[in-house]
């Protein structure tokens, strides 16, 4: 019997020469693996695919090919055109591995996530630990976001944290175990799971995407493990620019309620936002009273509550307009 093959996937968006690097390391990474790399230019429309095409075909990097996305629907989007694009001979492999492009395993880091697939049937995904350039770890290992997840991480109080420490969504580990969900930097997923429970949600651009699909995993009776043997390097934020973000972009709020909205209903939706709300207010006068800059992303609070109050009201009005289903329809 032959062995399972992989399909690593690397998206771009309009970093060309990092996207070369990381497809580099994972070449690296693969280099006694069975399967394939494909780069997926995500419409940068920067020159990105014809610099990538040619670094590829000038290297000689066999296993290895670039294909345009043809639009740009995000980070679920343009990995989908990967998983659906499959192996060079049309085939579907056994594994499909997610890369960033600001991210470079270690030699043996996608073999480890293999051979963790190869033995433990019941994982559907596994991730890696990923650590900064500095070697110190990243966090993203995380529980899934409830109400009262919402709340904790809008308060920022001590006392609060420690009450609601189960909820609290980000998760501090160092050993390889189930976890809830994981960043997507790094992670090998089991094709015949993607093909039973669907890829990623295209509704959402970016943010919440890894969230709903590990979530859909876990219902459908897969685990989610963190693998920490597998160790890869993340820069984080190069395509999104988010560490240079003065203020929090639509898809964001897009992304956050449209997960609420589809897991767990529009009602519990609009409470998670009323906590967010109230918890975030409290931490903003809290830091009045003590003269502590408490400072987070300008207008957050205001935009969240607009967004979602139109969001909210918007489908009420929507579905009182909707005609009334006729007899025999």
């Amino acid at each position: 019997m032959a062995d399972p093959t992989i399909l690593t996937i690397v998206l771009n968006y309009k970093t060309a020469q990092m996207t070369l690097k990381a497809a580099e390391a994972a070449r690296v990474a693969m280099e006694d693996l069975p399967g394939e790399i494909i780069i997926v230019d995500n419409d940068s429309q920067d020159g990105s695919f014809e610099t990538m095409e040619a670094r590829v075909r000038e290297n000689g990097w066999d296993r290895t090919r670039v294909i345009q996305s043809g639009r740009n629907g995000g980070y679920g989007a343009g990995n989908n055109v990967g998983i659906r694009a499959g192996l060079s001979d049309g085939s579907k492999p056994d594994y499909v591995y997610i890369l960033n492009s600001d991210a470079f395993p270690k030699p043996d880091a996608i073999g480890v996530l293999y051979d963790h697939l190869n033995t433990t049937p019941d994982t559907g995904f596994a991730g890696s630990f990923i650590e900064g350039e500095d070697e110190i770890q990243h966090t993203t290992t995380f529980r899934f976001p409830s109400i009262w997840s919402e709340f904790e991480g809008s308060i920022h109080f001590g006392p609060v944290s420690k009450l609601l420490k189960s909820y609290r969504v980000p998760v501090e580990l160092i050993e390889t175990t189930p976890v809830d969900w994981l960043a997507g930097a790094s992670v090998m997923m089991r094709q015949d799971v993607l093909d039973e429970i669907g890829l990623f949600d295209e509704t959402f651009f970016l943010y919440f995407e890894e969230t709903d699909l590990c979530r859909r995993a876990q219902k459908a009776g897969h685990r989610v493990m963190f693998v920490a043997e597998s160790v890869v390097t993340h820069l984080g934020s190069v395509s999104t620019g988010m560490k240079e973000w003065k203020r929090v972009p639509d898809y964001w709020f897009n992304s956050r309620w449209h997960y609420f909205t589809k897991n767990h209903g529009r009602a519990y939706a609009a409470c998670a936002t009323i906590l967010h709300l109230i918890g975030g207010s409290l931490h903003l006068l809290r830091g009045k009273l003590t003269g502590k800059d408490n400072a987070r992303a300008p207008h957050f609070l205001r935009t969240l509550a607009r967004h979602d109050a139109g969001a909210f009201f918007t489908f009420q009005r929507n579905r009182h307009l909707q005609p009334s289903p006729q007899i025999g329809e």
